[in-house]
């Protein structure tokens, strides 16, 4: 939607933008607010079921993990804000509300249209149309789920987009709004302006220790320091469990050979087929003469073997394997697309056996098997060292919930130290000097959690100095903290902080001169043009798509100004400084080519399609009685689901 704007810049059309963000709220851009507390158990119903505050932590946390490994350095304090909490939420609902307008209108997924879309998904689909095992396991894997669920969740999607396709799929937009919009986005004038810098009135400021005393008075908030604390905190997560954990060498061994039962199992095969299309939803006729087709090649390819691949060419029906002579590559078990021709592939015991007629959900196939890849077998010698750190990941794994009791219970028990439990289970004690409740930029681990700093500043930690209880911040990690020294939020005295409020007080003065200066020119030039003196800069061209370094809101203020009343002066605040602008004239908007013409009426059409999107969701809200039990956030932009 966005490719137009990214490659013609100077046609940006920024009116669209305010449609462009509301459609992100329905297919999945601003649906991930949230804020933290609940009142009760159940946060939200859709049309009568209850989501429960369980669920929805559960779903944020997925989703803050799945942020982290996309990007390790992302800032969890924020993902895991009052906000970002919210947006969970309410895609929560969205995807609720969508399922259930789905199974209302009896939409539904069949496994041959998934088996397209998975083909089709260049991240994993190969060339000649199959399914890239060991990319999908990675991409199913990057989001904390299984294929079970990955699948169903793809499912739910493609359901939930046949929801909304019926109103924005059949949006349109006339020419007379697709030139309206462009005439708005593309409007260009030519000005000439003066700003009025406070940094020009500093020297004319004069402040007494009175105005320096009077301005910290009234301000006193502008000059606390925050609340802070000298923290030591232990962190318990896998590879904590995997020092605690002995290797014993018959263990090894054994190990080592369950492995090789599983390396036996990674066989892949190469196999070539021949496809005759014929759907699950054909008429039995048709399957019948699709079948009978099957088996007439069946009988042409075994008569001459070494003509498979030239009659795959010529007659099979996959569009994605018939050009290579039919060949679908290596895969190993659970790689093929088709259950089916998985089967007859490994149920093939030489190079060039041809199998029989082998019936799936996509028609009949003739399946030749041509070559088979043996998994490298490795000794024990050469393999020990990557299995031990297999079976030490496994077996902490397998030990962490145990252990992860220990620690809850230590921690908790022996409340006013953590050495006991940094002895029982190996673990380094950590510290950290002027920890706040909010975490510091660039920090990870348990310092950015927000629940572990709020399980330490609570009033009982602070006031006893005890252990915090064992608090989760990620997957299969636990983490207590206890604070050493703690000091209170207080207002900086005036001696200490003279300097800051100088300076602070200077520089409102100089933007108030400032500004009063501006004001009084952009009057006196209002009521004698001619009067303008020589600082306006010299005539240039703007518009919103030519932007530049021209701050927006300096365009936003001359493209106010009305076409019919210029040249014509007009005053914008602009930061800390004041922006006197001459208006000489409308210029004519620059004209797009025939295909920006037409990328830009299709992005019209975009935006008229999400708008309508987002009235029908809200019906769908109203239709099936969506209702929230927790606070919206102060801070949720306007314009948001609810």
């Amino acid at each position: 939607m966005f490719e137009f704007i990214r490659k013609s810049s100077k046609y940006v059309m920024l009116p669209l933008l305010v449609l462009i963000i509301l459609s992100f709220v329905v297919v999945g851009g601003l649906d991930r607010y949230s804020i933290f507390d609940g009142r009760g158990d159940t946060v939200a119903t859709v049309a009568g079921h209850s989501i429960k505050k369980q669920d929805w932590d559960t779903e944020h946390q997925r989703q803050v993990d799945q942020a982290r490994m996309a990007n390790p350095n992302v800032d969890t304090a924020l993902l895991d804000s009052p906000m970002y909490r919210y947006f969970t939420l309410e895609g929560m609902v969205r995807d609720r509300v969508l399922a259930a307008a789905a199974d209302k209108m009896l939409l539904n997924t069949t496994d041959a249209k998934l088996a397209r879309v998975l083909r089709s998904d260049p991240s994993i689909g190969r060339p000649d149309g199959t399914v890239d095992t060991e990319r999908y396991k990675e991409l199913v894997t990057s989001q904390n789920m299984t294929p079970a669920m990955y699948e169903a969740k793809l499912r739910s999607d493609l359901a939930h987009r046949q929801v909304l396709f019926g109103v924005g799929g059949t949006a349109f937009a006339p020419k007379s709004l697709t030139d309206a919009t462009l005439d708005a986005a593309l409007a260009r004038r030519e000005i000439q302006f003066v700003r009025f810098s406070p940094a020009e009135y500093k020297s004319k400021v004069t402040l007494t220790d009175a105005d320096i005393e009077a301005y910290y008075k009234a301000n006193e908030a502008q000059f606390k320091a925050a609340e802070e604390a000298d923290i030591e905190y232990v962190v318990l997560d896998a590879e904590a469990v995997k020092k605690s954990i002995t290797v014993n060498e018959q263990d090894l061994k054994s190990y080592y050979e369950q492995n090789l039962a599983a390396e036996a199992a990674k066989e892949q095969r190469r196999a070539s087929h021949i496809m005759i299309e014929s759907p699950a939803s054909a008429s039995s006729a048709d399957r019948a003469k699709a079948k009978a087709r099957a088996e007439e090649l069946l009988a042409q390819v075994r008569k001459a073997p070494n003509t498979f691949a030239e009659v795959a060419k010529k007659e099979s029906q996959d569009p994605g394997s018939a050009p290579n002579g039919g060949d679908l590559d290596f895969s190993p078990r659970g790689g093929f697309v088709s259950k089916a021709l998985e089967d007859a592939a490994f149920g093939l015991k030489n190079k060039g056996d041809i199998s029989g007629v082998v019936e799936s959900e996509f028609g009949y196939h003739i399946v030749r098997l041509t070559d088979i890849r043996a998994p490298e077998h490795r000794s024990y010698e050469q393999a020990r060292p990557t299995l031990e750190a297999e079976y030490r990941t496994q077996q902490a794994q397998r030990k962490f919930s145990e252990i992860a009791e220990t620690f809850t219970n230590t921690v908790y028990e022996q409340s006013d130290s953590l050495q006991p439990v940094a002895d029982k289970l190996k673990l380094q004690i950590q510290t950290a000097k002027g920890v706040t409740r909010t975490a510091a930029p660039n920090v990870s681990g348990a310092l950015a959690s927000r629940n572990f700093l709020t399980a330490l500043f609570r009033p009982d930690a602070i006031e006893r100095q005890r252990n915090t209880e064992a608090v989760e911040i990620g997957p299969s990690q636990l983490a207590s903290g206890r604070i050493v020294k703690y000091t209170a939020a207080r207002t900086l005295p005036l001696a200490e902080v003279k300097d800051k409020v100088r300076t602070t007080l200077l520089e409102q003065r100089a933007a108030e001169l400032a500004k009063a200066d501006g004001e009084a020119r952009l009057k006196e030039w209002q009521a004698t043009p001619a009067q303008a003196d020589a600082r306006l800069s010299k005539p240039a061209p703007i518009s919103r798509a030519m932007s530049g370094n021209t701050p927006p809101e300096l365009i936003n203020a001359a493209l106010r100004a009305q076409p019919s009343a210029l040249p014509a002066f007009v005053g914008q605040q602009i930061g800390d400084e004041y922006v006197v602008i001459k208006v000489n004239k409308a210029l004519p908007r620059e004209e797009l080519p025939e295909q920006a013409m037409q990328q830009a009426s299709g992005q019209v059409t975009q935006a008229i399609g999400a708008a309508e999107n987002l009235a029908y969701y809200e019906l769908l809200k109203e239709r099936f009685k969506v209702k929230f039990n927790v606070p919206r956030p102060a801070e949720l932009p306007a314009g948001t689901i609810q």
